[in-house]
C-alpha cells in the first residue's frame, strides 16, 4: 500500500505539472500574438519555463510506473484535466455575474467533482499486486499464453481499424482513437518495464544486461511515436475536447485491460474491491465527459447582407426593421424578417422569362422585358 501511494502521488504531481506547463506555453503564444514583440516563442522565459515543467511532470510520471501497479497509474491522467479546466477558467478572466458564471461552468464544476471523487476510488481500490520487474519476471510475462493470447486479439482488431481507416477512409474519431488506444496499452506496458529496471539498477539490482530492457526501449519508443502520429491526424480532423474525452476513455479502457492481462494486476483481489475500482473509473470517465462538454463550440457563419451599411440605403427601411435573411424561410439576400402587422412594403422586381420562338419573329421580338419597380401604398 505505502508503494501505491507513493506512486500514485508521483503520478499526480506529475500530471497537475505537465498540465500547468502546456497552459504556460499557451499563454505564452497567445500573448506572443496579441502584441508587437517580434522574439520567436522559444526566446521567451515563459516558454522555457513550461518546458522545464513539462519535463519534470513526465519525469514524475515515468517513475510512477515503478512503484504502483499500472492499473491505478493510467486512469490518474483525469488529474491533468481537471486542472486544465480550474486553469481555462482562471485565465479567461472574463468580468461575469455570479449567475451567468455558474450557468456558463456549471458542467465544469460538476465534472471536476466526478473526476475528483473517481480520484479518490481509483486510489483507495487500487490492485495491491506489484512485484519486482526483473528481467526474469518481464520475460516470464512476455511469453505467457494470456498475454499471447491478448497480443493476436490486438494486432488483429488494429490491423483492421488501420484497413478500414486507410482504405475505407473511415475516419470516425472512435476509430483513430482507438488505434491510439491499441498503440497506447502497449507503451504503458513497456514504460512500467522500462520504469521498473531502471528503479532496481539504481537500488544496486543492475538489469541493464538482459536483452528484453532494450526490446521493452524500443518498443516504447516506436508505439509512442507512432501514437503521437494518429493522435496529430485526429486533431486535424475533430475538436481536442472530443479528442481529450474519447481518448481518456477508450485509452484508460484499452491500457487497464493490458496490465491486467500482463502484470495479473487483478489477480488474488476480491470482487468488491474490483467492482469499487471499476466504479471509479466511471465516474471518473463521467467527470471527463462533462468537462469536455462544458467547452465552447465554434459558431456557424451565417452570411448576410447589412442592407444599412450599403450606400444610398439608409432611409429604405425607416421603421428599424432587421434586414437579414429568414433562415427557416428559402434563403433570399436582404429578405425581410416576417412581422404580421406590417404589410409588403415594395414589390421586388421580377424578370419573365418569354419563351423564345424559332422563326424570322424571334429575331425582331424581344425575348426578355422588365417589369417597373411599383410600389403598393
Amino acid at each position: 500500500m505505502g508503494e501505491n501511494l507513493i506512486g500514485a502521488l508521483l503520478a499526480i504531481f506529475g500530471h497537475l505539472v505537465v498540465s500547468i506547463a502546456l497552459n504556460l506555453q499557451k499563454y505564452c503564444h497567445i500573448r506572443l500574438a496579441g502584441s508587437k514583440d517580434p522574439r520567436a516563442y522559444f526566446k521567451t522565459k515563459t516558454w522555457w519555463l513550461g518546458l522545464f515543467l513539462m519535463l519534470l511532470g513526465e519525469l514524475g510520471v515515468f517513475a510512477s510506473y515503478a512503484f504502483a501497479p499500472l492499473s491505478l497509474i493510467v486512469p490518474l491522467s483525469v488529474v491533468s484535466m481537471i486542472a486544465s479546466a480550474i486553469i481555462g477558467i482562471i485565465f479567461i478572466k472574463e468580468k461575469w455575474k455570479p449567475k451567468d458564471f455558474l450557468r456558463r461552468y456549471v458542467l465544469s464544476f460538476v465534472g471536476c467533482g466526478l473526476a475528483i471523487v473517481g480520484t479518490y476510488l481509483l486510489v483507495t481500490f487500487a490492485p495491491n499486486s506489484h512485484e519486482k520487474m526483473t528481467g526474469e519476471n518481464i520475460t516470464r510475462h512476455l511469453v505467457s499464453w494470456p498475454f499471447l493470447l491478448y497480443m493476436l486479439v490486438e494486432i488483429v482488431l488494429f490491423c483492421l481499424l488501420l484497413y478500414f481507416y486507410k482504405e475505407k477512409n473511415a475516419n470516425s474519431v472512435v476509430v483513430i482513437l482507438l488505434l491510439v488506444a491499441l498503440l497506447g496499452s502497449m507503451t504503458v506496458v513497456t514504460v512500467k518495464a522500462v520504469a521498473g529496471m531502471l528503479m532496481l539498477s539504481i537500488q544496486g539490482t543492475l538489469q541493464l544486461h538482459y536483452p528484453i530492457f532494450y526490446v521493452m526501449l524500443v518498443c516504447m519508443v516506436a508505439t509512442a511515436v507512432y501514437q503521437a502520429a494518429f493522435l496529430s491526424q485526429a486533431s486535424q480532423m475533430y475538436d481536442s475536447s472530443l479528442i481529450a474525452s474519447v481518448g481518456y476513455i477508450l485509452s484508460t479502457t484499452v491500457a487497464i485491460t493490458a496490465g491486467a492481462v500482463f502484470y495479473l494486476d487483478f489477480l488474488g483481489e476480491d470482487a468488491l474491491h474490483i467492482c469499487m475500482f471499476a466504479l471509479g473509473c466511471l465516474i471518473a470517465f463521467l467527470g471527463v465527459f462533462l468537462i469536455t462538454r462544458n467547452r465552447k463550440k465554434s459558431i456557424p457563419f451565417e452570411p448576410y447582407i447589412s442592407m444599412d451599411a450599403m450606400p444610398g440605403m439608409q432611409n429604405m427601411h425607416d421603421k428599424g426593421m432587421t434586414v437579414q435573411p429568414d433562415l427557416k424561410a428559402s434563403f433570399s439576400y436582404g429578405a425581410l424578417e416576417n412581422n404580421d402587422n406590417i404589410s409588403e412594403i415594395y414589390a421586388p422586381a421580377t424578370l419573365p422569362i418569354m419563351q423564345e420562338e424559332h422563326g424570322s419573329r424571334s429575331a425582331s421580338g424581344v425575348p426578355y422585358r422588365v417589369l417597373e419597380h411599383t410600389k403598393k401604398e
